[in-house]
């Protein structure tokens, strides 16, 4: 049995203020893969015994970034998903294990005004482009926050969010392709009407008392790891982040 972890920490360095390491090793993932880590490289010495870590820093100060730990020697690791255009951000690592690709991916948000929904656009269709070239030699594992709630289910207020960043129908849309080209959306796989669980909320308007979330962070597979899914959690109780964990129960 495998167990992963995704979480958006918003900061790693800020999130160790909140106790990271605690939470980390209560969860005791075999993989434990990280978003938003907004930090360079040697800025944190964090390591956990038994484990190994793989970074990808963004190039700019501060911004993006995403870390996987994990318990288990990969055949081969990779940054990025070899489109210029999108590397410089540090938003994506895979590893190659014998069974999966683990790709922990860090979505571009639209932005205020849907400033960079025409980016968004192109990063979706080279991401999925990517995500098949990999699924061509092996099933894939993608987790992440993937910066859009799917269905109006996936958020609290769907009709005053209708075209704001992470809810407009283009990025939607992107994503009802992805289930459409062989994923699975492993939370709804196994509770497909759950309503009112999310994994972020605005650190404005007391969203979080009042669970005023979306839920945009995700582990999706390929169709054929199906019968391989064991449970899917969103660990609401876990503070440190304006995310919290979500987790995957793989039998292998």
């Amino acid at each position: 049995m495998l167990k992963l972890i995704s979480w958006n920490v918003n900061g790693l360095r800020a999130c160790c203020g909140k106790g990271f390491e605690e939470i980390f090793r209560t969860l005791n993932a075999d993989f434990f893969c990280l978003q938003e880590t907004k930090m360079q490289a040697g800025q944190l010495d964090l390591e956990f015994e038994g484990y190994q870590s793989y970074w990808n820093y963004a190039e700019k100060k501060g911004y993006s970034g995403t870390a996987i730990f994990t318990k288990h020697q990969p055949l081969s690791v990779a940054y990025g998903i070899g489109v210029d255009e999108h590397d410089h951000e540090g938003r994506v690592i895979t590893l190659e294990m014998e069974p999966f690709y683990l790709v922990t991916v860090y979505v571009p948000n639209s932005q205020d005004e849907l400033r960079r929904l025409d980016y968004r656009m192109r990063w979706e269709d080279d991401f999925l482009a990517y995500l098949k070239k990999l699924e061509g030699k092996k099933p894939v594992v993608v987790c992440g926050d993937l910066n859009v709630a799917h269905k109006e289910i996936d958020l609290k207020n769907p009709k005053t969010n209708r075209r704001n960043a992470g809810f407009t129908d283009e990025e939607r849309g992107k994503f009802t392709r992805w289930l459409e080209a062989g994923f699975t959306d492993t939370f709804r796989y196994f509770y497909p009407d759950q309503k009112e669980i999310y994994s972020w909320w605005s650190y404005r308007f007391k969203a979080r008392e009042k669970n005023a979330g979306w839920r945009i962070d995700y582990f999706v597979t390929s169709s054929s790891l199906n019968e391989k899914l064991v449970g899917a959690k969103i660990h609401t109780e876990i503070f440190g982040s304006d995310h919290c964990p979500v987790e995957l129960m793989l039998d292998f």
